[in-house]
């Protein structure tokens, strides 16, 4: 008896959409409560605290009408066969240009390019009512509708670039791997996410926001200042224009060995009219460095592909796995779908733990900048961020617990205060 993979899947789809439900529900409950925690009591001002409330509410119900959606359509794809006769039509359709449609690459490109679409079609109201409605509402909104689509047309040219010759490679490796094809993959993706991290702020990320040295200045000595005092090997300084799109607030660093950059939102030198606050911010990030948190990560990252690469060789050639998802045939590009699916428990329990060590490592760098002396800048640092970006004020622990990686600011401030004092 063949043993029933997609139905399954499907059924585990559902079963963590109706945990996550309830997860969101909690966090609902917790959002219309009407007073600030006592933490912040004092520290938030109530009309901020209104404002918060409201963003955080009408981003929650949007996004219980799209998962609702999702998980819909996600399930209606997978039980009625979708997949299965989306694959045939692509196939079908590379004779009618002159294509081999034998050629599994270009029967996966041609399906990827039908996939592309049908996302793009699907997405794009959710998309449009997030910016120009619930976005725009709350006034963290200023792209025209114009940029929009400009952005949209760029991210589709990137992909019409890049995809082909990554899947080409991938199905390439897949037909000649052999017992070996857990490791030759892994090393490709690997040097893949190296280029990648290498020329995305080069390439890439300019063709979407301008990126300008930080002007001479105090904030900028300050900044170089304690790079310099902790031997950050920073290279260049950069302020980018996120303010033409949003009046969210962000700051980053990225960059190889002794070659690192520091990136700061226009938004946040904007919102923190005292710059040492901002220079408390650039303590916590690196602090992220000197702890090699980012290293850990990347590790952590590279074993779990490994291990997922491994999992798949052992399932690829399983006839009743296809069958079972409606496929006579064994194509790489969906036998990776199928695996994907197949592994949905184990992803999530790896998304709460990385989770939960993304937490610890936040309260880490901020301890870190407390050590430094920024204890006193770096506390009005996050209200002001919490503030300016309207985040969510009251949060359900579990649901925190579950979907955030980075602390709720009460929690964040009562560590602070606690690291401060082992300082005194």
């Amino acid at each position: 008896m063949a043993i029933p993979f997609m139905e399954t899947v499907v059924g585990f789809m559902i079963v963590m959409y109706i945990f996550e439900t309830y997860l969101d529900l909690r966090q609902l409950t917790a959002l219309k409560l009407p007073t600030l925690p006592k933490t912040l009591v004092g520290v938030i001002s109530q009309e901020k605290f209104e404002k918060s409330r409201t963003y955080s509410l009408d981003k929650s119900y949007f996004h219980f009408v799209h998962e609702f959606v999702t998980i819909l359509m996600d399930s209606a794809i997978l039980f009625f066969g979708i997949l299965p006769w989306f694959w045939k039509i692509s196939g079908s359709v590379l004779p009618m240009v002159g294509l081999n449609p034998e050629n599994e690459i270009l029967h996966t490109l041609s399906f990827l390019a039908g996939v592309m679409t049908w996302s793009q079609i699907t997405d794009l109201p959710f998309s449009l009512y997030s910016t120009f409605v619930i976005e725009s509402r709350h006034g963290f909104n200023k792209q025209t509708i114009w940029m929009f689509i400009r952005d949209m047309i760029k991210g589709i040219v990137l992909s019409v670039i890049l995809a082909p010759p990554i899947v080409a490679a991938i199905i390439f490796i897949v037909q000649k791997g052999g017992p070996y094809l857990a490791i030759y993959l892994w090393a490709f993706m690997f040097i893949l996410s190296l280029v990648m991290m290498t020329i995305y702020p080069v390439l890439i990320a300019p063709l979407f926001n301008k990126f300008t040295p930080l002007p001479d200045g105090d904030l900028r000595e300050k900044i170089e200042k304690l790079a310099s005092s902790l031997k950050f090997p920073l290279k260049k300084l950069f302020v980018v224009d996120g303010s033409t799109r949003s009046s969210h607030s962000n700051a980053y660093m990225y960059g190889f060995f002794k070659n690192k950059r520091i990136v700061l939102y226009d938004t946040l030198i904007q919102q923190c009219k005292n710059e040492d606050e901002i220079v408390a911010v650039i303590a916590h990030e690196l602090g992220h460095w000197k702890l090699n948190h980012t290293t850990y990560s990347f590790i952590a990252v590279q074993i779990l592909a490994f291990l997922q690469f491994g999992g798949y060789t052992l399932v690829r050639n399983s006839t009743d796995l296809f069958r079972s998802f409606g496929f006579d045939t064994q194509p790489v590009l969906i036998g990776l779908i199928i695996f994907q699916h197949t592994v949905i428990p184990l992803q999530h329990l790896v998304s709460f733990g990385l989770n939960l060590v993304s937490r610890a490592f936040e309260f880490q760098a901020d301890a870190f900048a407390v050590k430094l002396g920024y204890a006193k800048d770096l506390r009005p640092a996050l209200v002001k961020l919490q503030e300016e970006n309207l985040s969510a004020m009251n949060t359900d622990p579990l649901y925190s617990a579950y979907h955030y990686s980075h602390p709720p600011l009460v929690e964040r401030l009562r560590a602070i205060d606690g690291e401060d004092k082992k300082t005194d």
